[in-house]
């Protein structure tokens, strides 16, 4: 069992009082990349953070477009106090297609830094980081990379938000 509670985590500091602070309306452009530093497109795009589950989760529904087709998504942002880690799932309309992406990562004091893998349609399966960052109170970044079975990583979404309310 952690040494840290969850009361104690929702507290000013704490990282579920943290992650609440992602909590709002939010626009921005995301631009995305399938080959590295190869812009294949930047569109608008909208998302709502709320919490859920008394503060120990934050779900992000999110809608825009790629190459003009219309795009939408969840993700489930938390932390696991007891292996001392963040975790996410995520799925939408173009990146997951039929599948939900899981991914962990360990509080290394970087922030919510998390990876999965997903099958690619032949060979071993590809990595998937994303990192979330909040610079200032009224600005989200949430950066996507593209992981190679070999380990070359490459930035392939990023969604730049700033607060609406």
């Amino acid at each position: 069992m952690s040494q840290r509670t969850f009361e104690q985590s929702k507290a000013e500091g704490g990282i579920h009082h943290r992650l609440g602070q992602l909590v709002g309306e939010w626009e921005g452009t995301t631009k995305t990349w399938f080959e590295p530093d190869k812009l294949a497109d930047e569109s608008p795009w909208r998302g709502t953070l709320r919490l859920a589950l008394g503060g120990r989760f934050v779900v992000h529904e999110y809608e825009g477009s790629m190459q003009g087709k219309p795009l939408s998504g969840m993700a489930i942002y938390g932390y696991h106090l007891d292996p001392d880690r963040y975790e996410m799932a995520w799925v939408d309309t173009f990146h997951t297609g039929s599948a939900i992406m899981f991914f962990k990562g360990q509080n290394e004091g970087r922030g919510y830094d998390v990876r999965g893998t997903y099958d690619a349609p032949s060979g071993p399966p590809w990595g998937w980081r994303t990192e979330l960052q909040q610079p200032e109170p009224d600005r989200l970044v949430i950066t996507h990379y593209n992981i190679t079975p070999d380990g070359q990583e490459a930035k392939a979404v990023e969604t730049d938000y700033r607060r609406r309310r």
